[in-house]
């Protein structure tokens, strides 16, 4: 085989090179097997960086994941003890509302005059029934179900407040109405009304009742009040007169002696006068009225009260 070799320059003169037959076979075996040998080690080399590429990348990968979870875990822990102190708390205001409602059921179970036994706030109410299971609430859940505990105690706790108020406002409202018995011991010897005057024996009207008792014997009031009258007073002798927030007037007449002056504050039960029979009297006696509206009103079912 003969190859001419032609320069690119129009001087030079072309070379003729003749190959021989062993240097064809030489050419044909560097084309058919170095050549492929050669490319398979390329490829070889090449599908090893690819490989060596594409481990890293998953390494990278997993790393990212590895560090993405642990910041999930970190955060629902977070959450889980944010959780537990939220319900932590939750529960310490929900004891200390309880202990407020025993505190006050306490209160009006002694003001109510209940039986302690019936209602007694100092031990926990009793349940039973029979056991079935139960899902598992999660915290959401629970915390709602804490809510509405929450919302319920303090429904009755404002039930509770407003119980509280309604006996306070009758209490009160029992202290400045008249009610009781105003002496120790005695028994009346004279009702409200029409009746025979001791003195002439004409028909009169007695505008409250006598309860005789022993001299000197201690008069009581029968509400707080203010003290409007003290000392002399036609017909009824040594009289105090006690003004009530309730708008009724009592009057304790005959008296030996007044305990207390004009303007002094007074409070149910405390001592006002002695029994005594100063002005028309016949003996030692307490002559009771109740004034109503300017008018004197039968005493009778202010002095019946103190025996209910």
């Amino acid at each position: 085989m003969n190859i001419i070799l032609v320069p690119n320059s129009r001087r030079g003169k072309g070379r003729n090179t003749t190959l021989s037959h062993r240097h064809l076979v030489l050419i044909a075996l560097v084309v058919l097997v170095a050549l492929p040998v050669l490319l398979g080690v390329v490829a070889y080399h090449a599908q090893d960086m690819l490989t060596a590429h594409n481990a890293d990348s998953l390494l990278s990968a997993q790393r990212r994941e590895l560090a993405a979870q642990r910041t999930a875990v970190a955060e629902a822990k977070r959450n889980a003890e944010a959780h537990l102190n939220a319900l932590a708390q939750r529960l310490g205001q929900m004891q200390a509302q309880m202990m407020r409602l025993n505190a006050l059921g306490s209160r009006l179970t002694r003001m109510a005059g209940l039986d302690a036994r019936e209602f007694n706030f100092a031990v926990e109410a009793a349940m039973g029934g029979p056991e079935k299971n139960a899902a598992a609430s999660n915290p959401p859940e629970l915390m709602s179900s804490l809510d509405h505990l929450a919302r319920e105690i303090e429904r009755q706790q404002e039930r509770l407040s407003a119980l509280e108020n309604l006996l306070l406002d009758r209490k009160l409202s029992a202290a400045v109405t008249p009610s009781g018995w105003p002496v120790q011991g005695g028994w009346i010897s004279s009702g409200f009304g029409a009746r025979a005057d001791p003195f002439n024996g004409h028909q009169s009207y007695h505008e409250g009742v006598d309860i005789a008792s022993n001299l000197g014997s201690p008069v009581l009031a029968m509400g707080d009040g203010v003290v409007t009258h003290s000392g002399e007073k036609s017909g009824y002798g040594l009289l105090v007169e006690v003004t009530h927030e309730s708008g009724l007037i009592t009057r304790y007449a005959h008296a030996s002696a007044v305990l207390v002056r004009v303007g002094d504050r007074v409070q149910k039960g405390q001592p006002v006068a002695q029994v005594g029979t100063t002005g028309r009297s016949t003996g030692p006696h307490l002559h009771f009225e109740v004034v109503r509206n300017g008018t004197s009103v039968n005493p009778m079912r202010y002095l019946q009260q103190a025996g209910k």
